[in-house]
């Protein structure tokens, strides 16, 4: 593991521009790979990409379009980045929510092959919400929260499934892009497809809290339960259940949020521990960075070994941070 760097960047933008730019100018050539790599024909045409949007995430449109735009206005480039029926992929992750009497806490590990992470840190304000994300796909989200006391968390849902529906990225983009709180989120999941199985964490100011277990064969699961990790009501991919120890990481999170006595310090510092913080990097499956919410302050913490970013909205400084996995440093500008 000690070949593995990651820069991981924080970028503030208001409104798509040239920011967003220099990111798709850095990633678009491995994304292209990506989205390429089942061959051209196993991906939905511009506007079968396009009428998906519409139908089912309509306020997205305008931003879809200007960042389509930013991007050159290309064909492959557009059709990738609506989401619509990306190539599968495979995560780990850990993560749950406490809530106490003195705010909310969205905790979360994400396990993922370094060398195939984006690292950006998006801060914006492209639907009259603010946003700080961990961009996936150049928009997507795979953590985040907004202005509006939202945060919100994706994990593998452990199944083989694959269907017609988005990328969930996107779909926690629209989350955090319209949705107020956790009972507008709960409505959205529970209607929008998705082509993967997926676990989606949300928690808001106010205290509440749902996971959404969403897959392309069967309608979403939607509970007041405050931890995910990488499976659903039952393992079903016994191999990656047993590699990605799924059912250890849900009992320690369990324990833990169910304890009374768990502070958010206590939950923290389980994160950066075993089970949860995992080292497995050669089979893609180490932890790359751990998340810690708090929506009713505006702040998150993102943690590397040996290493705290502070953000929030009115303190998003433009960093670059570089892991290596062992030791980390930081880099102003």
């Amino acid at each position: 593991m000690d070949d593995k760097t990651l820069v991981f960047r924080t970028l503030h933008e208001a409104a798509p521009g040239p920011r967003w730019r220099s990111l798709f100018d850095l990633h678009w050539p491995a994304y292209e790979a990506w989205y390429l790599a089942e061959g051209e024909r196993e991906r939905p045409g511009y506007l079968a990409c396009l009428n998906a949007l519409r139908r089912h995430m309509p306020e997205l449109l305008p931003t879809y379009r200007a960042l389509c735009a930013l991007a050159g206005g290309g064909d492959l480039a557009s059709r990738f980045l609506s989401l619509y029926q990306p190539p599968p992929y495979i995560t780990g992750c850990s993560q749950a929510v406490l809530a106490r009497p003195g705010g909310t806490l969205l905790a979360r590990n994400y396990d993922y092959p370094p060398e195939l992470c984006e690292g950006s840190i998006l801060y914006t304000r492209w639907n009259d919400r603010r946003v700080i994300a961990m961009s996936d796909c150049l928009w997507g989200v795979l953590d985040g929260m907004n202005d509006r006391g939202l945060a919100v968390s994706l994990a593998f849902g452990g199944r083989k499934a694959v269907g017609d529906g988005f990328g969930a990225p996107v779909i926690l983009r629209y989350l955090l892009e319209f949705c107020d709180g956790v009972p507008e989120a709960a409505e959205v999941l529970a209607r929008v497809p998705t082509h993967m199985a997926y676990n989606i964490t949300v928690g808001d100011a106010a205290g509440r809290y749902v996971t959404a277990m969403i897959g392309p064969d069967r309608r979403a699961s939607i509970r007041r339960v405050p931890v995910a990790t990488n499976h659903q009501k039952k393992i079903e991919w016994y191999a990656h259940a047993l590699a990605s120890e799924t059912l250890i990481r849900e009992r320690q999170l369990s324990i833990l949020v169910d304890d009374e006595s768990t502070s958010e310090a206590r939950l923290e510092a389980a994160f950066s521990a075993p089970p949860l913080f995992r080292h497995d990097y050669r089979r893609g499956l180490g932890t790359i960075y751990s998340a810690f919410y708090r929506p009713r302050e505006g702040r998150v913490r993102y943690r590397w070994p040996g290493l705290n970013l502070d953000l929030g909205f009115d303190d998003f400084p433009e960093e670059r941070i570089t892991v290596r996995y062992g030791q980390s440093e930081r880099l102003g500008g």
